[in-house]
């Protein structure tokens, strides 16, 4: 199956979107739209300054920069890199610490900072939180002890390391020139945060569609293609010599009679995507419906009609399983998510359906997880928040 990365601008209703589209074999499986008038923050480090504790509920509510207010966990406070402290040891208001920004604004949720500092790489992750030696699980035993025995007694005490899926096509000099550099940009944010003011911005991530394609790297591309000079600049420039992209094609695309829009159908795909209603190819159909705490997701077997098949509700319930799976991933949708399938009578109906739910959820480049199924039937399913779902994104105003 081909993959591709599509990168282009779009005008939505007098406001203007960078799109970012995963496609396979046609089919949209993620998409990202930004604000291109609303800078992100989304992976940028600050010195941030406590504005308010409420040891009851755990929170720090820790101010980036004027009246930019941000979300802490209180138990990672004590892990924070501080930069001015009243009380050694002690938390309080006024103090200025560094953070990073974990999860963008939510409605009327404030950003959620971390103190526990991530830097991703293209094959290496650093991070301060957990400081242990951890290798993707996706790499076979033999790659894990490798680079296991490869790392153990190179990584520095005061940071953690995490070798992605994707180092298994790097050389052991490859990894190394990249593991120098993110070391290196650590100490650059620990060092200047010892002179630079509160408010400060210590790292901006890079261009989204560089840190897109970083997450895509593991997915065999066929090819990247975008309309934007800066864009395709910085894409060769950062991935010029990656070894998971050797087969693939950066390419820039310049015809003025066909945008990139219309060539990949990314409006009426778009349209898709925000719309209440998923039809199926058996006939049965998808009803989205997201609320303020959760995602509801209801099955019906609508134009399907049942005759004389056997297994009939398990065979739409699997496909509901794959395509809800997947619409997990293009919607973004987060949070905690309740399915109504249709209802059936055995357990093993039931198993078969938990496994296939459980591997087309493992296939997300999000954490997402099968949780069960409550005592009225309903799949529990999570996934982690990360980005805005595509609804909040552009939902209010995308007319094409």
């Amino acid at each position: 199956m081909s993959k591709r990365v599509v990168i282009t601008q779009e005008t939505v209703l007098g406001g203007s979107y960078q799109i970012i589209a995963l496609i396979e074999d046609n089919r949209l499986l993620e998409v990202n739209c930004e604000d291109m008038n609303d800078n992100s923050i989304l992976g940028n480090v600050y010195i941030g300054k406590v504005k308010r504790i409420i040891e009851k509920i755990g929170a720090v509510f820790v101010e980036i920069a004027p009246n930019q207010m941000t979300y802490l966990p209180l138990e990672e406070a004590g892990q924070a890199l501080m930069v001015k402290q009243q009380r050694p040891g002690k938390l309080t208001e006024e103090d200025e610490l560094v953070v990073q920004v974990v999860k963008e604004a939510v409605k009327t949720k404030y950003p959620n900072v971390s103190a526990n500092i991530s830097l991703k790489g293209n094959a290496l992750i650093l991070t301060t939180g957990n400081k242990k030696l951890g290798i993707s699980k996706k790499l076979d035993g033999r790659k894990r002890e490798y680079f296991h025995t490869l790392f153990e007694n190179k990584k520095e005490e005061d940071f953690g390391l995490i070798v992605r899926t994707n180092a298994g096509n790097y050389s052991d000099e490859q990894i190394f020139a990249e593991y120098q550099a993110i070391f290196n940009r650590f100490k650059t944010i620990r060092d200047y945060s010892k002179h630079r003011t509160c408010y400060s911005c210590l790292y901006r991530e890079p261009l989204k569609a560089v840190a897109s394609i970083r997450d895509y790297l593991s997915m065999q591309l066929e090819k990247i293609v975008t309309d934007n000079d800066a864009v395709y600049e910085e894409l060769c420039r950062v991935f010029s010599a990656e070894e998971a992209l050797k087969e693939t094609q950066i390419e820039f695309y310049n015809d003025n009679m066909l945008s990139l829009t219309a060539l990949y159908g990314l409006k009426s795909k778009l349209e898709a995507a925000l719309s209440e209603r998923v039809w199926l190819k058996s006939g049965a159909y998808l009803v989205i419906q997201p609320t303020e705490a959760l995602t509801v997701i209801d099955v019906n077997s609508g134009k399907c009609i049942k005759g004389k098949q056997k297994d009939f509700y398990l065979k739409i319930n699997l496909e509901a399983a794959e395509e809800i799976a997947r619409q997990l991933r293009l919607r973004n949708i987060s949070g905690i998510c309740l399915v109504d399938f249709i209802n059936m009578d055995t357990k093993e109906a039931n198993d078969s359906l938990a496994h296939t739910l459980k591997k087309c959820l493992f296939q997300d480049t999000v954490p997402a997880m099968f949780v069960g199924f409550t005592k009225l039937g309903l799949a529990e399913i999570t996934r982690k928040k990360v980005k805005k779902p595509l609804w909040e994104q552009i939902g209010n105003r995308i007319q094409f």
